[in-house]
């Protein structure tokens, strides 16, 4: 009896050491199509514009922002468009550094939403800078 518990719990460990294995260690860093990807999800959960958590995933290729994408978020689908066509843009091409420090003005109607954008980006960025350099 004594044998075939620590059998099964040798196993029970092992399967559990190969699927821990298996994830990423820092689930906010990605790789997708050459490209290192932040998403913000757990980073600025804590960080809300009007109608809840807006989350992205930020594409970053040669140190450089390639693309902000929102993800499933509660917003307004109006205020969202606004957001998506005059905010997402303002850090294409930027390097990683300058795009940290960049000001970028709030989309006028869309002010508590566009907070919450802006500090999603600034702390995905940082991280990056912290832990996803290559």
């Amino acid at each position: 009896m004594k044998k075939t518990f620590f059998w099964k719990s040798g196993l029970c460990l092992a399967a559990a050491m190969f699927f821990m294995s298996l994830c990423p260690a820092d689930a906010v860093i990605s790789e997708e199509d050459g490209m290192t990807v932040i998403n913000t999800t757990t980073l600025a959960e804590d960080v809300e514009g009007y109608a809840g958590t807006t989350p992205l995933k930020i594409y970053i290729k040669k140190g450089k922002i390639e693309k902000i994408e929102g993800l499933k978020n509660m917003e307004t689908p109006k205020y969202w468009a606004l957001i998506k066509r005059d905010l997402l843009g303002k850090w294409n091409g930027l390097a990683v550094k300058k795009a940290a420090e960049q000001k970028v003005d709030v989309v006028t109607g869309a002010t508590f939403t566009s907070e919450a954008v802006i500090e999603n980006v600034k702390r995905g960025l940082n991280h990056y800078n912290k832990k996803g350099k290559k």
